[in-house]
């Protein structure tokens, strides 16, 4: 067990219940997580020495939010970018690119707390987010000033942290695998695309934007480039895989992770709180320029339906108070929905066939298929 982790904010001690995956994954997922875990325990007692508040309240946090939820699929994606770049399975170098993969999900953390904090999201997995659980706990204890910035303060720390360990932990690994240098570029692209996202995203809420490009842009650089794409290229690149496994690797990253939003775009809307861990909604209260909402405002133009376009325009308007259930049954009755997951499908099975031709290991090939053909028959 982690220090703290049954004394310090009770409302952030989580624990993953991932879903039964195939045993060579199993296998790969729980090297992958051990990893993760050997390295945030060695950085939690660090942090400890340094201030036994900063370790047990911030980097406590930081711990205990990477290890209580997620299934590891950046990793994951990142380990089988390895093997298919031609990396060994086991060893030494293997070692050194596990840990490698493993600190992508630390840049997660940042994006999921970041995110909470600029969305105003109050879960997160089921639970309070963690700027919600901090300000809470200031209301709990008595401090002094206001709990909202409080908690927003320290959830902004937390993301920082995080994304300072994600570099640690790939920069102490890069040394032992073929290609640092090669692996370090596509770190920095990654690290920048999803900010680029982030910022995107966040100024076409302030703008009301209702364009497809700018939707698929968010898409692609908030979600596919991060979670999808450049972990796989990550792995790859450490590897020094060639040109076309790379192009092939990419290509199957950016269709499936696009693909992979625009079904979280949907169970945003349709789908269940308990699943997603998130209330549903939250997307249409925001005013969040979705594809979903882009092609339902677009077809309610089209034909004439001056009812569903007064709803839809509402959305993301000062003031406003659209209720997503009615907004949610406009855009199924106009077909937004059903269109939606058209695309989600036909983009999941053009990523699946960039993998023709890939000589990479059997399970390898049917990890990323799977995933592909999971996306594409998970209707929404």
């Amino acid at each position: 067990m982690l220090p703290g982790e049954d004394t310090v904010n009770p409302i952030l001690n989580t624990h993953r219940h991932p879903r039964p995956p195939d045993a060579e994954d199993a296998d790969e997922r729980s090297a992958l997580e051990a990893s993760l875990k050997d390295y945030l325990e060695r950085r939690l007692r660090d942090s400890e020495d340094l201030d036994g508040d900063f370790g047990r309240d911030l980097a406590g946090t930081t711990v205990r939010f990477t290890l209580g939820g997620g299934k590891r699929m950046r990793p994951l994606l990142a380990w089988w970018g390895w093997l298919a770049g031609g990396g060994a399975p086991s060893g030494e170098t293997a070692r050194a690119a596990r840990q490698a993969c493993a600190a992508v999900e630390l840049v997660q953390t940042c994006a999921l707390v970041h995110d909470d904090v600029m969305d105003g999201s109050p879960t997160r997995r089921g639970r309070p987010s963690v700027h919600a659980a901090h300000a809470l706990e200031h209301e709990r204890d008595g401090h002094v000033g206001d709990s909202r910035r409080y908690g927003e303060a320290l959830a902004v720390l937390v993301g920082d942290l995080a994304l300072v360990w994600a570099d640690d932990m790939l920069n102490e690994a890069l040394p032992g695998v073929p290609e640092p240098v090669r692996a370090r570029a596509v770190w920095r692209d990654l690290r920048t695309e999803i900010m680029a996202g982030q910022f995107l995203d966040v100024r076409a809420q302030a703008r009301r934007e209702r364009s497809e490009e700018a939707a698929l842009r968010v898409d692609l650089l908030k979600t596919a480039s991060y979670s999808v794409e450049r972990p796989l290229h990550l792995g790859a690149a450490m590897a020094g895989a060639d040109p076309a496994a790379v192009g092939a690797l990419r290509g199957y990253g950016r269709d499936v992770g696009i693909a992979f939003q625009l079904r979280d775009d949907l169970l945003g809307v349709y789908g269940d709180s308990s699943r997603t861990g998130k209330p549903v909604g939250e997307d249409i209260r925001e005013g969040k320029c979705t594809l979903l909402l882009v092609i339902g405002t677009r077809l309610a133009r089209e034909r004439g339906d001056d009812a569903a376009l007064r709803l839809l325009d509402r959305i993301g308007l000062p003031g406003e108070d659209v209720d997503p259930a009615e907004a949610a049954d406009a855009l199924d009755r106009l077909g937004a929905r059903d269109l939606v997951g058209a695309r989600c499908r036909e983009l999941a099975e053009r990523g699946r066939a960039h993998l023709e031709g890939l000589d990479a290991p059997a399970h390898v090939l049917e990890g990323l298929g799977g995933l592909a053909s999971r996306i594409a028959r998970d209707r929404v």
